[in-house]
């Protein structure tokens, strides 16, 4: 049988386990952190400490993702110390330790171990390295990732930064591209997307670093390949804290896009990949969220402040300017739009995804974004955090495929060197023919 077709069967059988277990009772906590967490913001790590019960709860790290297994893992023991837990290190990993990943994933001692702990903490790397160790070749559960869920299903924790935050949901991507690449070439389930752990309902797919580096757009194009309705995209030094596989609140310093595709549709007659009337909503530090109704509310700090709803009479924007951006998947750059078209006469922003390099010297392909407020769209603005903080609900979004002329700019010296050979070309009565080189 070919590789690639036992592939597809594993991740088929897979998905099978994981829907399985997400049937049943789910009593345990997620924390769900979208990479890069300061080791001084308390606020995530505190979180930790409770939901696990406390001080002295028993946290088990595992470092399979890690290129540095021992190195990669110090600082989160060394935090975990210092907010009262009691963390120690699972040698699941194919560098550093005696035994391979694979060995530790069946072995007895380190099961029981794991399978005591209050808290099971994946940290960040390579996601689909933790996948191939828990996941046996035939899809059926390892012994330790038995023990994992045991520990979720009794109550406990099960927390993950960056590669541990994709694996959560029961798709993941495996070796994802970046977001540009991913829509311009498409991304398949067996290639760049596989089966992950499937702690979320099945209904729901993640994606971390989702905002400081674009990957909200890679999220969309996945989940438009499977099918999926909703997409959850945690930022940096973030988290999504998931109690009872139903109730979501987002903790930390930025926050968390929510991606519905249910109502988005393509065109079949452009080739290249197009969505319209995806919808995006933000939430900030503080908003929660019932994964199974959908209901969003917001901070009480943005309750008592102030309400931004287009369709109100009294709806009074403080912005009205034209919003454009040349680069929709740079650093932050969503959520800084989607607050401030919610605040805007304006009722709908461009952003422009292409290869700059690529552009700078010829034509290139890329992708419009139009943004757009609908009869559903509305806010909640406050400053009580100490900035500008906004929760938006239901912005409506286009994509279309472009073609950036390029070159996408000229040196100003050199454009003034043309223009002045051209006027002294003109001066001495010579014609574009006549400028042009002899043929021999």
């Amino acid at each position: 049988m070919k590789p690639v077709l036992l592939l597809l069967i594993a991740l088929i059988c897979a998905t099978n386990v994981h829907a399985a277990v997400g049937q049943e009772e789910q009593i345990g906590s997620l924390v769900i952190m979208g990479g890069s967490e300061r080791f001084r913001n308390r606020e995530i790590w505190e979180e930790i400490r409770e939901l696990a019960g406390g001080a002295g709860a028993k946290v088990a790290v595992i470092p399979t993702a890690c290129t540095e297994p021992i190195k990669d893992t110090r600082r989160v023991l060394t935090t975990l110390e210092k907010f009262d837990l009691e963390p120690f290190l699972v040698p699941m990993a194919n560098k550093g330790f005696e035994m391979t990943a694979a060995e530790c994933a069946k072995d007895p001692e380190w099961v029981r171990k794991v399978r005591n702990a209050d808290c099971v903490f994946f940290v960040g790397g390579r996601q689909d390295r933790i996948v191939d160790a828990l996941i046996l070749p035939n899809g059926e559960k390892s012994p330790m990732l038995e023990a994992i869920w045991s520990v979720y299903r009794s109550g406990g924790v099960v927390a993950g930064t960056s590669a541990g935050a994709a694996i959560m949901s029961h798709f993941m991507y495996r070796d994802g591209p970046n977001p540009l690449a991913a829509m311009k070439n498409g991304v398949k389930l067996g290639k760049e997307l596989g089966a992950g752990l499937g702690f979320l309902d099945h209904d729901w797919f993640v994606d971390q670093h989702a905002l400081v580096r674009g990957r909200f757009a890679r999220t969309i194009a996945a989940m438009h390949s499977l099918d999926l309705e909703y997409g959850i995209g945690v930022d940096e030094n973030t988290a999504l804290i998931v109690e009872d596989g139903k109730r979501a609140r987002v903790v930390g310093h930025k926050g968390v896009l929510l991606l519905k595709l249910s109502e988005a549709k393509r065109d079949p007659v452009i080739k290249t990949f197009n969505l319209k009337n995806v919808q995006l909503s933000y939430l900030d530090q503080g908003d929660s969220i019932d994964l199974v109704t959908h209901k969003v509310t917001p901070a009480d700090e943005k309750m008592d402040d102030q309400l931004l709803d287009p369709n109100d009479d009294s709806y009074d924007p403080y912005y009205n300017h034209r919003m454009f951006y040349a680069d929709i998947l740079g650093n932050c750059v969503v959520p800084d739009l989607l607050g401030r078209l919610i605040d805007n006469k304006q009722s709908e922003a461009i952003g422009l995804a292409f290869n700059a390099g690529d552009a700078a010297n010829e034509p290139s392909d890329g992708y419009e974004f139009r943004f757009y407020r609908g009869k559903d769209s509305i806010g909640w603005f406050t400053t009580d955090y100490g900035g500008e903080d906004y929760t938006v609900l239901n912005i409506h979004l286009d994509i279309k495929p472009i073609r950036i002329t390029g070159p996408l700019y000229t040196h100003y010296q050199q454009m003034e060197a043309e223009m002045e050979a051209m006027e002294a070309d003109m001066a001495a009565g010579l014609s574009a023919a006549d400028r042009k080189p002899d043929s021999d």
